[in-house]
């Protein structure tokens, strides 16, 4: 292994991610006709929400402005802004994506709050915040949002075969022992980890670190 699984493996199109068939579906749509908008992707953690709004940016070809988890403050939410009135190099459009947004400080939320309404959204621009739920989200940017709801429901047969792959592509058996002999169980490692598609993946590294 060259680098961590959890990158490696990390899907670059919509249309690769385990699971999440509704989402890819949304996603896909608004991919082949974008427009400027703001979306929250909502789900416990390791569902793919960061991974999908980066797909997303790739598929849109466009201006990545990514300000990461405890980082949305007033001040990186204007700086971020502030690029959006150039053109953005390559496509159509920038994309500032905000992770954690329900930990974001009160200043960035009302920021937000005013860029978000429909007079002061700054120009070709697509606004894609993550959360783990809304409870610190105010109703009023809840209502300027498109909410996609991600959950792990229903990944436990295509997810167990994603990590067989994985496992396949990056199994090499010592001298004198079996393929088959150091073969997990990959439904009960996505099973301890709550179908938390990131630790499997990071449960499998160790795996094959000691097969």
């Amino acid at each position: 292994m060259k680098s961590g699984l959890t990158d490696k493996y990390r899907p670059h199109c919509i249309a690769d991610f385990v699971g999440l068939e509704k989402q890819k579906k949304i996603l896909s749509t608004f991919a082949a006709n974008p427009f400027q908008s703001a979306w929250l992707f909502v789900g416990p953690p390791g569902v793919g929400k960061t991974a999908m709004a980066l797909a997303l940016c790739e598929e849109l070809s466009a201006e990545l402005h990514h300000i990461p988890s405890q980082k949305c403050t007033l001040a990186n939410v204007e700086e971020m802004v502030r690029k959006c009135y150039y053109l953005p190099f390559g496509g159509q459009f920038h994309v500032i994506l905000a992770d954690e947004a329900d930990q974001m400080s009160n200043g960035a939320q009302l920021a937000f709050l005013s860029l978000l309404d429909a007079t002061a959204f700054p120009p070709n621009t697509i606004f894609i915040f993550t959360c783990n739920d809304t409870e610190r989200l105010e109703k009023r940017f809840l209502s300027r949002c498109r909410v996609v709801e991600f959950s792990n429901y229903g990944l436990n047969g295509a997810g167990s075969r994603f990590l067989e792959s994985v496992w396949d592509a990056e199994y090499q058996a010592p001298e004198g022992k079996l393929f088959e002999d150091a073969r997990p169980d990959f439904a009960r490692i996505l099973k301890n980890c709550g179908n938390n598609l990131r630790d499997a993946l990071m449960h499998l590294e160790m795996e094959l670190m000691s097969a």
